[in-house]
């Protein structure tokens, strides 16, 4: 009878070893909340209905707290023009590694909240309940503001904003032009007509202008953060986006 291999079986009792640590890691349940919430088995979140029939009212509105399984999460927004300027997390989930967790994923779905106008964001990776639990209070913190508003707006708010185009500001880069629109005493979008293009600026314009328009919005004033790599176009920004604000009367 012929000899098994000795390579052959130290081949096969290789592959066996191998195949038993797959199958126990397979086995092995999460157990800790950032790994359950990455794990994607988190419940559906709540459905957007934006573009319903009424726009949403002018103030400041709280969402119903969504229940999550670690924790509560309740959002509020401020209205103003019909549009979301701000959005914020009055409860989230606390405590151990929901602290990490929360810190991280609050503020990128207020920033959503205010970008989507809309409770149609995209959820943050590694908080998948979180994310849930906030577009399920942010639906109802928008189906309150619907509730609240007119039933016939009649354009008044249309009448009242404005739209006004700060002058431009030269930096070391090119130009940096700021164009905004007032509503009811708030800015409700910020844009930039003009910003520094050409090699290394393209990439610095397209990280720091969306997000120096974001903080425009939200603080509703020129005192904003600098993005960081992006001084001197920050700075233009700034500089233009208080001239258009001078125009629009402070």
């Amino acid at each position: 009878m012929r000899k098994s291999h000795p390579v052959r079986r130290a081949v096969l009792a290789t592959a066996a070893t191998v195949s038993g640590i797959v199958l126990l890691l397979s086995l092995k349940p999460a157990s800790d909340p950032g790994a359950a919430e990455a794990a994607g088995g988190a419940p559906p979140a709540a459905e957007s209905v934006q573009g319903g029939a009424r726009p949403i009212g002018d103030g400041t509105v709280t969402g119903d707290a969504a229940q999550t399984q670690y924790g509560a999460v309740q959002v509020r927004l401020t209205v103003s023009g019909g549009r979301i300027t701000k959005a914020e997390a009055v409860q989230a989930p606390k405590g151990g590694q929901s602290d990490q967790i929360t810190s991280n994923a609050v503020p990128k779905l207020n920033q959503a909240a205010v970008q989507a106008q809309s409770a149609d964001v995209d959820a943050v990776s590694g908080a998948t309940y979180t994310s849930a639990g906030y577009k399920e209070s942010l639906q109802s913190a928008l189906d309150k503001a619907r509730a609240s508003a007119p039933a016939d707006t009649g354009g008044g708010d249309a009448a009242q904003a404005q739209t006004v185009t700060g002058e431009a500001a030269q930096t070391q880069y090119g130009p940096v032009q700021v164009r905004i629109t007032v509503s009811g005493g708030n800015i409700t979008k910020a844009e930039a007509v003009q910003a520094p293009k050409g090699g290394q600026s393209d990439q610095i314009t397209s990280n720091a202008v969306p997000k120096l328009n974001q903080a425009a919005v939200q603080a509703g004033t020129a005192d904003i953060d600098a993005v960081s790599g992006a001084t001197y176009t920050s700075a233009g920004y700034k500089e233009s986006l208080q001239s258009a604000l001078d125009k629009a009367g402070g």
